[in-house]
């Protein structure tokens, strides 16, 4: 008990450095501390950036035919968490189950592929310890793709070009091109990867795709009641809390249970984010991966409360110049002032982070506990207005 209390105070201490909070705090909470995971994370972070370059040479190969000389091509992304901590929770798994064999130990490039019998055969399977680390190898690789390419849609859709970095001074329309062309290339890429990979992969990508997709095609529909709302309209007000805050699913995810789907902005946010992690580690369960429930709601969980407390409430300004409905901005129309409306924030952010870092735990996934801990400890709600004395 003073060992835990002990780490909460450092966990508080801002000048620490954030990652060292972070499992100070989840220790502190858990009583969880496991230093192997914490080796393996820098392992995966290695592994899991190989293959984030190899997305960026495809890209600047594009971006050099487009613009006619060598582009230095980034993209600031941190979508692709949920990949590195799922390739990271099956080779932990693995290693529990064979210690000490050298090709579990040592990731290894030039992982073979997963043929499609094996992908044919889906989820239930006795897989061996070799075979789970070159599945979820693969799996990987493409779920960072998907993501990458996911997350580049959402930015050209919502014309944000600040995250597609290059070497040269572009303008604009610079900008713009370079988003286009850089999605383009990794779409491309990815089709032919689904295209060489059983038809009931490629259904499950495309579920996911459709789900969020059809969650952007009522963004106008979501700006309009924004501003409606910002215009003193009660009936914007009833919608926003009836239709986003507390909109019913019609298609319940099975991940969730009736607890998450009860959530405060559950539904909105599970089609804007959550869906396509669902979909990802559904792709590892077609390679015959068990991938434990609470694990997969764990992420879920974790990457909405990560969008909000990070990138909503980041943007929160913004959003509200452009008329663009988060839950951070429908909180600062609901609530009666700018303090309930910080206090609501926080408070639905750590619904959804508590829960996912429990359900990390559950799942024996100190990693994604730390991670989700993580998240929290690098939020930054000073910059809302309403921040209590």
């Amino acid at each position: 008990m003073v060992l835990k209390t002990g780490a909460g105070v450092l966990a508080d201490r801002r000048r620490l450095p954030t990652a060292l909070r972070a499992v100070l705090g989840y220790y502190a909470d858990t009583g969880v501390f496991d230093a192997g995971s914490l080796s393996l994370k820098s392992e995966i972070d290695d592994r899991t950036e190989a293959m984030v370059d190899d997305v960026t040479d495809r890209i600047e190969a594009a971006l050099e035919d487009e613009f006619g000389c060598p582009v230095e091509f980034s993209y600031d992304t941190k979508l692709i968490l949920p990949a590195q901590l799922t390739l990271g929770y099956v080779y932990r798994n693995a290693r529990q189950q064979a210690p000490g064999d050298p090709v579990i130990d040592t990731i290894a490039d030039g992982v073979p592929t997963v043929d499609e019998t094996a992908l044919e055969q889906g989820p239930a399977q006795d897989l061996a310890p070799r075979e789970m680390v070159v599945r979820a190898e693969q799996m990987t690789r493409l779920s960072i793709e998907a993501l990458i390419d996911g997350d580049m849609r959402d930015a050209i859709n919502d014309d944000e070009f600040e995250d597609f970095e290059v070497d040269f001074d572009a303008s604009e329309a610079d900008r713009r091109r370079v988003a286009e062309v850089a999605q383009s290339a990794l779409q491309s890429h990815l089709d032919g990867l689904l295209e060489d990979m059983p038809p009931v992969v490629e259904n499950a990508y495309q579920w996911a795709v459709d789900y969020s997709e059809a969650h952007q095609d009522r963004d106008d529909y979501f700006r309009e009641l924004m501003t409606a709302a910002e215009d003193g309209d009660a009936d914007a007000l009833t919608d926003i809390r009836e239709a986003y805050k507390f909109a019913e699913y019609d298609e319940a995810p099975a991940t969730l249970t009736e607890t998450e789907k009860k959530l405060p902005y559950s539904k909105t946010q599970y089609a804007r984010v959550g869906v396509l992690y669902d979909g990802m580690l559904d792709l590892y369960r077609l390679a015959g991966l068990d991938i434990d429930d609470e694990f997969a709601k764990a992420i879920v969980l974790a990457i909405i409360g990560a969008q909000v407390w990070l990138d909503d409430v980041d943007d929160y300004e913004d959003d509200r110049a452009e008329g663009q409905l988060t839950p951070v901005t429908a909180e600062y129309l609901l609530a009666p002032d700018d303090e309930a409306a910080y206090r609501r924030v926080v408070d639905v952010t750590e619904q959804y982070l508590d829960l996912a870092k429990s359900y990390a735990t559950a799942a024996d996934s100190p990693l994604t506990g730390v991670a989700v801990e993580y998240i929290y400890r690098s939020g930054n709600p000073d910059v809302l207005p309403g921040k209590p004395e």
